[in-house]
């Protein structure tokens, strides 16, 4: 997050901060690292703004409470889209998210509190990502879909249109979803395995 904001935002990083217990050093990136019990004293929320930059643990809720406690100490959360995003005017989108490089959003989308969009995703008319989602990379959200908050969704899968992903879902790579689901469900397309033959006896 650090990277892309400097090299393509007009805002500058000043500082990180983990909980207290985290810290183990003084800077990351030759930028202060502030325990985050001095945060508030040192970086006021009234000058500072914030990026929750957390994974997806605990199906994206420990990203989620980070978020909220930021909140409610009074802290504006940021939300970037790489400039080599693909968006169309019109586009809702919510707070504390990152869109990345060479995700093509189409028209009529909205993106919820708190989304992850890794590079190369394709999101379709009319599609809703809920809150607090992590979408990874190369993923097809064809159009009219609705996306359930705290979901994942892995590498090259494939969502026809117009259905439904229920809350928490865990969609694993190359997954292909044909019709809506249900909340917490977890879909993992079998594993490629590999053949008998060498690849020299196929002629390769």
């Amino acid at each position: 997050m650090c990277f892309y904001l400097t090299h393509d935002s007009d805002l500058a990083v000043v500082a990180f901060t983990v909980d207290d217990a985290h810290v183990d050093r003084d800077e990351i990136l030759g930028l202060p690292l502030v325990p985050y019990s001095r945060l508030a004293a040192d970086y006021p929320a009234s000058d500072y703004a914030m990026f929750v930059a957390v994974g997806y643990a605990r199906v994206n809720r420990l990203r989620s409470e980070i978020c909220e406690r930021a909140r409610a100490a009074g802290y504006e959360l940021i939300s970037y889209v790489s400039s080599k995003t693909t968006t169309w005017p019109g586009l809702e989108i919510g707070d504390n998210c990152f869109i990345f490089e060479d995700n093509t959003i189409q028209p009529f989308s909205r993106i919820g509190d708190d989304v992850i969009m890794w590079s190369g995703n394709h999101l379709g008319h009319h599609s809703t990502i809920g809150d607090h989602c992590f979408v990874t990379s190369h993923v097809v959200i064809s159009g009219n879909v609705t996306v359930g908050p705290f979901s994942f969704i892995g590498v090259n899968a494939t969502i026809r249109d117009s259905i439904s992903i229920g809350e928490a879902n865990v969609i694993g790579a190359a997954a292909i979803i044909m019709k809506s689901t249900k909340d917490r469900e977890v879909y993992i397309a079998p594993r490629t395995k590999p053949d008998a033959r060498t690849s020299e006896e196929i002629g390769m």
